[in-house]
């Protein structure tokens, strides 16, 4: 037995091994990005399995893609798990459920056939119609989008306009009329001459019924499996955190692995909530937080760290504080361009450089926040002969809504009534917009996640136009025509392996030695419609997880890492724009990029050691208002009374200690003892709705004025 546990802790690290070999029972891996999760969990299966906890047919664990648990279950057997015919179940939740319920629902339900509709989009579409919505694709969509988020937050078809409301969602239509069409294709459904239909939520909804209605099937189901292990935890749904504690009744074996500082799919409604509450649930849980980076250079490790470093809210306090382990690299480049065409051209040099020194094309990746700002990078790889491949996505002419508005195009240019002067020059830029307008192009964003990547996709093609014409001022709609055509054949998706183009979303999970973050200018990312405006208070949550597509962006790369901004949209234009906001504070002084203003506010100057008087380097650093080797000038009874009246506030409010202040935060004020409010509120991490709920108490403390046994708590 000792030697299993030595083979399965070979080559780990301390915190990896703790949660390998922590005892049967919750555990709780917080696991930073390159922390060596994957390896982690499957070696604390093998363990589990080798030490004769449990078989390996009485383990299911579930992950989030079937590429990720296929990975899962090649590991398991490269660790000799399943040797011996029994093999630990790793599937996504959906495929979990499918099984299930096929093998359940004969003593449930009984004889009445269903089958799996896969493709929702059709009955949609038919309930819209009933509804008097149009069925164009955008909308049909964009209302498929807000039935799945009302299924996977178990909100039911007349619950819709007030969750909608209080979860601050856009819906595409009024809240009532998509609660009807919600409601009508739930009908639908079920009301199939065929029998049944269930979607994909279904099969979870039925499963956890299955399982809290029908004891049988709950002591079956819980006699064959013992042990569960979930990871991407902050990922995870209100409903299928359902039908995970219908999978573990009163048990608690689990094991789940996340980072709340990744959770970047709130709007499909995914919730760190459970994992930021499992310690609350299982108090005797073994909480492991894996922070040695094993993917990025020490140079980016600290990048991504900064840019974390500067969250808010409830999930960065939970943040991990990565640790570089690999030998240290090139620094983070960043760079400002004119324009789009001048970044993409300057991205396409640079990655030539790359590989002209080694790195393979498949190692170079260039990110971006929406699917259409790959047109220019594709147009740029396309000129350079660099090959790419789009990933998440398809290529930009392949993509539905401007094969439709070129084919609107070719079909104007059929007419023989316009006026001579219509299409060509100033007249072609005129006839593109309005030929555009019917298909979706506004002069503002519209509401809708599929409205407003149609829109983007048309305000691309409006500015290729006048790209073109800007080199042709003299171009019609003919030459238009002839070089959409030209540029649509000449970027078919590549056969062989290539840089791989992909939104920030679609990079999850993945990695590369080179990584181009682009586009990163307000109003891009964070993206618009949650920045607010002078009619719209800005959305803080929303705020927040864009910082955290940034961090996962930052943290895809091993190696080389570039960020870049442009202040126009198109080669000649007004320059408007202002780099991201979440750059701020990162650019390191020696970088040209910061000696550029920002358009519309000072660049913030990096703050100083209040000691030494040495830029601040670090969350830490910048937190405590001084290098972590300068001396402190701590009044360790204040912060002895400070941690006591955190204690008996966290208490009151029946809400951890950190979400009061962190450790780190009380310590700054038992050192820097502000004395007013603007003192205060000087410190990292306290603003103005702290200072309200705790100024007047922690001033008094620190002025000596009250005791925390006289303040009102």
């Amino acid at each position: 037995m000792e030697a299993m546990c030595a083979d399965v802790v070979d080559g780990l690290d301390p915190e990896q091994a703790a949660a390998v070999l922590a005892p049967r029972g919750p555990v709780c891996v917080l696991a930073g990005a390159g922390t060596g999760k994957t390896r982690t969990i499957t070696r604390r299966i093998a363990h589990l399995v080798s030490a004769g906890h449990v078989s390996a047919s009485q383990v299911l664990a579930v992950t989030f893609t079937a590429r990720a648990a296929g990975e899962m279950r090649s590991r398991l057997r490269a660790l000799g798990i399943g040797g011996d015919g029994t093999q630990v179940q790793a599937r996504t939740f959906h495929a979990a459920a499918l099984r299930q319920l096929r093998y359940f629902w004969p003593q449930v339900v009984g004889d009445t056939p269903w089958q799996l509709l896969d493709r929702k989009f059709a009955a949609v579409s038919q309930a819209a119609h009933r509804c008097g919505f149009p069925t164009d694709t955008d909308t049909v969509r964009d209302l498929l989008s807000e039935i799945e988020w009302s299924k996977g937050t178990l909100v039911a078809p007349e619950d819709y306009p007030a969750a909608a409301a209080r979860a601050h969602r856009t819906p595409p239509a009024d809240p009532e009329r998509v609660a009807r069409v919600y409601q009508t294709y739930e009908q639908l459904k079920t009301r199939s001459g065929d029998g049944m239909y269930l979607d994909f939520d279904d099969l979870l909804l039925h499963t956890a019924a299955a399982l809290e209605d029908n004891l049988a099937v709950a002591e079956e189901f819980r006699d064959r499996y013992r042990c569960f292990v979930v990871d991407e935890y902050q990922d995870v749904t209100p409903l299928q955190q359902r039908v995970l504690d219908a999978w573990l009744g009163a048990r608690d074996d689990l094991t789940v692995v996340g980072d709340a500082n990744q959770t970047i799919y709130s709007f499909t409604g995914a919730t760190p909530k459970h994992l930021l509450d499992f310690s609350r649930r299982f108090p005797d849980a073994t909480v492991v937080r894996l922070e040695r980076d094993y993917r990025s250079t020490p140079e980016v490790v600290d990048l991504a760290n900064r840019v974390i470093g500067a969250a808010r809210g409830r999930i960065a306090g939970t943040r991990l504080e990565l640790i570089g382990q690999r030998p240290s690299g090139p620094e983070p480049t960043f760079a400002e361009f004119d324009d789009e065409p001048a970044e993409a051209q300057a991205v396409a040099k640079a990655v030539a450089k790359l590989m002209g020194k080694g790195v393979p094309a498949a190692e170079i990746a260039v990110l971006y926040r929406i699917n259409a700002q790959s047109e220019a990078y594709e147009q740029a790889f396309t000129q350079a002969g660099i090959p790419y491949q789009v990933r998440g996505g398809e290529g930009f002419f392949n993509r539905a809504e401007v094969r439709q508005a070129v084919n609107a195009l070719r079909q104007v240019g059929t007419r023989d009534d316009l006026p001579e002067d219509a299409g060509r020059g100033a007249g072609l830029r005129s006839l593109v917009r309005a030929t555009l307008v019917p298909l979706g192009l506004t002069d503002t964003e519209p509401v809708g996640a599929q409205a407003r990547e149609r829109w983007a996709s048309l305000v691309a093609l409006v500015q290729l136009t006048e790209e073109l014409l800007e080199h042709e001022p003299d171009l019609d709609l003919q030459g238009l025509l002839r070089d959409l055509a030209a540029r649509a054949e000449a970027r078919q998706p590549p056969t062989v392996q290539g840089v791989t183009l992909a939104s920030l979303h679609a990079a999850k999970g993945l990695e590369w030695d080179a990584v181009f973050l682009v586009g990163l200018t307000d109003g891009t990312l964070p993206i618009t419609h949650v920045t607010g405006d002078k009619d719209t208070p800005p959305d803080e949550a929303g705020i927040e997880e864009e910082r955290r597509l940034l961090y996962v962006g930052v943290t895809r790369a091993r190696v080389h890492l570039q960020l870049s901004w442009a202040l126009s949209r198109t080669a000649g234009g007004r320059r408007s724009r202002r780099r991201s906001r979440f750059l701020h504070g990162l650019i390191p002084d020696s970088s040209p990029a910061s000696k550029i203003a920002e358009p519309s506010s000072p660049r913030k100057k990096r703050p100083q050691c209040r000691v030494c008087g040495k830029p601040l380097m670090g969350t830490t650093s910048t937190m405590l208002g001084r290098c972590e080797g300068c001396p402190s000038d701590l009044d360790e009874n204040l912060l002895v009374a400070l941690k006591e009246w955190r204690r008996e506030r966290s208490k009151e409010m029946k809400v951890p200690a950190y979400v009061v202040f962190s450790d780190n935060t009380l310590v700054a004020i038992a050192e820097q003892q502000p004395r007013d409010d603007r003192a205060l509120v000087a410190i990292p991490g306290i603003g103005a709705k702290k200072l309200e709920q705790y100024g007047a108490d922690v001033l008094a403390l620190v002025r000596g004025e009250r005791t925390v046994d006289t303040l009102d708590l």
